[in-house]
């Protein structure tokens, strides 16, 4: 059977987390590789789905050149609290930010990750 995409949208490890709740509930037990999910899940995703829509809003208000949905939800995943961190997080991206945008995301990142 071939498999069709209907969509592709980048989502964060938090939206996933959600996602994969509604599916136990609906489902009642989860398969093999949707397990492991909700392992490495329960493991990386630290925050709240309130919180980390939050961080993604205020991220999103900087207005920063050329930063999209995909780059902003690899943000949230690793939550990099210095710039350092940041331009890391968004070297393997084609694009350029600046010193002060990248201390911005930091900064940001840093007030809400408590």
């Amino acid at each position: 059977m071939k498999t069709t995409v209907i969509s592709e949208e980048p989502i964060s490890i938090y939206d996933l987390k959600d996602s994969l709740e509604s599916i136990k509930k609906r489902d009642a037990e989860l398969g093999f590789r949707s397990a492991k999910t909700e392992e490495y899940l329960i493991s990386f995703a630290k925050l709240d789905k309130k919180k980390s829509e939050s961080i993604k809003n205020k991220i999103e208000e900087l207005g920063i050149p050329r930063l999209k949905a995909e780059q902003i939800n690899k943000l949230l995943d690793v939550l990099p609290t210095d710039t350092e961190d940041v331009r890391l997080v968004l070297a393997s991206y084609s694009m350029t930010v600046t010193n002060e945008n990248l201390a911005k995301i930091a900064d940001v990142i840093k007030e809400n990750k408590k």
